[in-house]
């Protein structure tokens, strides 16, 4: 399975279940997407837990008002379709009202990040 839709509908679930936090499995990509979640309001913590060989990720879930900050997750780039978007054909999420997660030669960055560095690449998922 995907290990990015996995840690999304992860995160999606728990928090429409109302949930303190998720644990999945550790991978540096999910980390440095999980650092942008938490930098947009997405997520309100995560940390890395375990020993040498064993590791996971523990992230805490964000709320406003007792309803979750992250509402709908929809993966774009999936191992069986790869979609890859140029710099200028980079367009705003739902009004700019959510976020595009793209991996690109810079880094994993937000479609805002990427307007503004004109860099395009492969685009992960879409949350808002």
């Amino acid at each position: 399975m995907d290990p990015i839709a996995d840690m999304i509908i992860r995160i999606k679930n728990a928090s429409d279940s109302r949930k303190e936090s998720v644990v999945f499995p550790y991978s540096k990509l999910k980390l440095a997407i999980l650092d942008i979640l938490q930098k947009n309001g997405y997520i309100a913590s995560f940390g890395k837990k375990g020993k040498k060989v064993v590791k996971f990720i523990e992230v805490g879930l964000a709320y406003e008002d007792g309803i979750p900050k992250i509402s709908e997750v929809e993966r774009v780039s999936k191992t069986s379709k790869r979609v890859y978007i140029k710099s200028k054909d980079v367009k705003k999420v739902k009004s700019g009202l959510g976020l595009l997660i793209l991996s690109t030669p810079k880094g994993i960055m937000t479609d805002k990040q990427a307007r503004e560095t004109k860099v395009g690449g492969e685009a992960l998922f879409k949350v808002w």
